[in-house]
């Protein structure tokens, strides 16, 4: 299989296993975020992956350069950037994304023993109201997706594209009905 078939694969995989998840965000295909710990857990961190044109064979590329971890001092960032990268070591040549979530949801305590906040609790606060607006929209919709039937979702994904969004000019016959409508009362 080529990268690109890995990466696909992975990426629907990543989708279906994280779908409702507000920890995991997705910011782009080939990139992605993860919250470890709660909302107001002093020792929440974000963990972004991003893979490269040759990823899994290569090693992607793990950042922790959020906003979110601006209380994180960065001796206990390179710490576990260190471990996970041990973790891709091992795993590589295989979709390893979730793995390496997983290991770091699991091991969050061990990573995070030394961790002493360098900021007041004021800009933890602060990332909290940062991160709710942009996460609450996308729970909404995630709510709205699962009263759906299999079959309403089936018609709505023949009708959307990828993104969800209906094509351009999919409802061009109802436009020309009232064109054709304001088109004779004009004539008259």
């Amino acid at each position: 299989m080529s990268a690109n078939e890995d990466q696909e694969m992975e990426l629907e995989a990543l989708r279906s296993i994280y779908e409702g998840d507000e920890s995991f965000r997705e910011l782009s295909p080939v990139s992605f975020q993860y919250r470890i710990g709660e909302n107001g857990d002093p020792k929440a961190f974000l963990i972004e992956i991003s893979w490269t044109e040759t990823y899994p064979q290569t090693p992607p590329i793990i950042s922790m350069n959020a906003f979110f971890n601006n209380t994180i001092s960065s001796a206990v960032k390179q710490s576990i950037l260190a471990k996970l990268q041990e973790a891709v070591e091992v795993n590589l040549g295989t979709a390893m994304t979730y793995t390496l979530f997983e290991y770091a949801k699991d091991n969050k305590e061990q990573f995070m023993e030394n961790h002493h906040p360098i900021n007041s609790t004021t800009s933890i606060s602060n990332i909290i109201s940062v991160e709710t607006p942009s996460i609450a929209p996308s729970s909404k919709k995630k709510e709205k997706k699962e009263q759906l039937s299999k079959a309403q979702k089936r018609k709505l994904a023949d009708k959307t594209d990828h993104k969800g969004e209906l094509p351009r000019g999919w409802n061009w016959v109802d436009v020309v009905k009232h064109l054709s409508k304001t088109g004779s009362k004009d004539d008259d």
